[in-house]
């Protein structure tokens, strides 16, 4: 089964990792695939909450949830697409490369594509 509500995008399962995204035609590189409105709240507000796992930092003790599928790309430090913030609390989604149809879509967790840095899960590329 898959969620559809874009032209680029669908969610689709993948075993042993939940859900992704993936592009459902091809998104040539530079193309903003997404842009989405936030949800931003105190952190403390979604604490033993699993929204919490689906949140971006946004500032000094701010979570943003991202509205569309941007809670719901998957990380790897071989991202072929990045995301930026933008005014009024939103988020847009940049494709890094082109990314081919049924191509999951993925983004770094830690906001630079090139970042390295662990994050707190084990990462399945």
């Amino acid at each position: 089964m898959s969620l559809q509500q874009s032209e680029y995008l669908e969610v689709r399962r993948i075993p042993g990792k939940g859900r992704g995204v993936f592009a459902r035609i091809l998104i040539p590189k530079g193309t903003i695939f997404e842009t989405v409105p936030m949800l931003v709240c105190k952190q403390d507000e979604l604490l033993g909450s699993k929204l919490l796992d689906y949140a971006y930092a946004w500032g000094k003790g701010t979570v943003g949830l991202a509205l569309g599928y941007g809670s719901m790309y998957n990380h790897s430090f071989k991202p072929n697409a990045r995301y930026f913030d933008l005014p009024v609390q939103r988020k847009e989604f940049v494709a890094l490369r082109d990314i081919q149809p049924g191509e999951e879509v993925t983004i770094n967790y830690n906001g630079d594509p090139k970042d390295k840095k662990a994050v707190w899960f084990e990462v399945q590329e």
